[in-house]
Parts: C-alpha cells; structure tokens; sequence
C-alpha cells in the first residue's frame, strides 16, 4: 500500500475518534500516533468533561503513547489528526520529536501548522517535522460543520 492510502487509512480512524468527540459533546476532533505501521495511541477532543484547556486530541494521544512507551520523546512517529493542530499541540508535537504529522482539514483561523504558522517546518525551531495536509480533508471538515450546525439549531 503506497503513503497516501496509508494515510487515509489512519485518517479514517482517527475520524471514528472524532465522531466519539462529537458524540460525548466535544468538538469532533480525533488523533492517532503511529509507529511502525501500528497504532500505539489514540486521542479525542475532551477539554469540557475534563475541564482541562489542554484535553485535546493530539495531547491526549501524546500523553497515552508517553506513558505506554514509557518515554516523552515519540521518535519515528507519525501523528494523524483530523484537524490541523493549533499553537499549544504544535509545541507538544515537537517537543516530542514527532517525525511526521498528517491532518485532515486547515483551519484558517488558528491552525499553526500551514495555516497561520509554519510551526515545525520554519527551520527556526531545533526539531523539524515532515507534514501533510488535506488528507480526507472534505470528510474532515464536515465532521465539524455538521456539529456545529446541530449546536446552532439547538440554540
């Protein structure tokens, strides 16, 4: 199987996570780490029923994979995320040393790793990743449109 299906493979997961997210109330957000070929982690948004700021999926998928590898550098890993990760999760990201990040849609309004910043690939900071963007980025995307359409109607 070539990188691209191997992509949208993971990011199919990582959309399941999303909707488990919207499910519980959260914003549709799900993440994976992959190692390997395997999944050795997975996050979903979850920042009001933890009443936790920084709940969201990349950190919980980082904080799973430290502790189940024992170990807060994640080397060789690539990190599939259904929504381009913001300011906070890009600094998670390389202070964990991720190789390579994939996500689903950009978000214009604070996405930093393409959309408003280069984090990670500005060469300014002492750890560079390899990432892609727009994988399933139409089903991505209207996991959070739909959602948020819902909560409009229920208001």
């Amino acid at each position: 199987m070539d990188q691209q299906q191997t992509d949208k493979q993971f990011m199919i997961e990582a959309m399941l996570l999303a909707g488990t997210a919207a499910n519980n109330g959260e914003v549709p957000v799900g993440a994976l780490l992959v190692h390997d070929g395997v999944i050795v982690a997975k996050g979903a948004n979850s920042p009001i029923e933890r009443h936790d700021p920084t709940a969201h999926a990349e950190i919980n998928a980082l904080r799973s994979a430290g502790s189940k590898l024992e170990n807060y550098r994640l080397p060789g890993t690539t990190l599939y995320v259904t929504l381009e990760p913001c300011v906070m999760c890009m600094g998670a990201i390389i202070h964990a040393r991720i190789q390579r990040l994939v996500f689903g849609a950009y978000d214009p309004k604070t996405g930093a790793a393409l959309s408003c910043y280069n984090i990670g690939s500005d060469n300014i900071l002492n750890h560079h990743l390899e990432i892609t963007g727009g994988i399933c980025e139409q089903e991505c995307s209207s996991l959070l449109k739909d959602f948020f359409r819902k909560k409009r109607q229920k208001s």
